[in-house]
């Protein structure tokens, strides 16, 4: 990825809905020749969708919580994996290194649904060992906007 890509991948991320016109400033590109480059940026998947950012309680999930997950030794994580990709409430699930095996973000309308999805969705689930659950008191910074790094500069012989 070179720099008027890195540009593209930053702006995009900014504003989803810019126009190629807007990218095209950006980019020191024309209209056409940005275009191409988007089109690259999502071939190469780069660019993996375009969404809107939603207000979490606007949309009626203003609960955030985070579930730490340990799965039995020796057992297959498989059903877990997939019941966990099923649920729209999850938001996120990384398998982590150390005494658990998985967090999980997940986005609800209260603790009563919080204790519904844990109670008859998530714990009944094969090879789960224990669970931790945090609820977020105040979301201090979230976003989803990665930090592009700059390509090194490579010093010409």
């Amino acid at each position: 990825m070179d720099e008027i890509d890195r540009k593209i991948a930053i702006a995009v991320q900014q504003d989803g809905a810019a126009g190629l016109s807007d990218l095209a400033k950006v980019s020191g590109l024309s209209v056409s020749a940005t275009a191409e480059r988007v089109k690259r940026l999502e071939e190469r998947g780069v660019i993996r969708g375009w969404h809107a950012e939603l207000d979490p309680a606007e949309v009626g999930c203003p609960l955030l919580a985070f579930l730490r997950v340990a799965i039995r030794p020796g057992r297959d994580e498989t059903g877990f994996r997939r019941a966990v990709r099923k649920l729209e409430a999850v938001l996120e699930c990384h398998q982590l290194t150390g005494e658990w095996s998985f967090l999980v973000k997940l986005r609800v309308p209260d603790i009563a649904a919080l204790d519904q999805l844990l109670g008859h969705e998530i714990r009944p689930l094969p090879g789960i060992e224990r669970l931790s659950v945090e609820v977020a008191m105040a979301t201090i910074k979230e976003t989803a906007l990665l930090p592009v790094p700059r390509q090194p500069v490579e010093e010409e012989a």
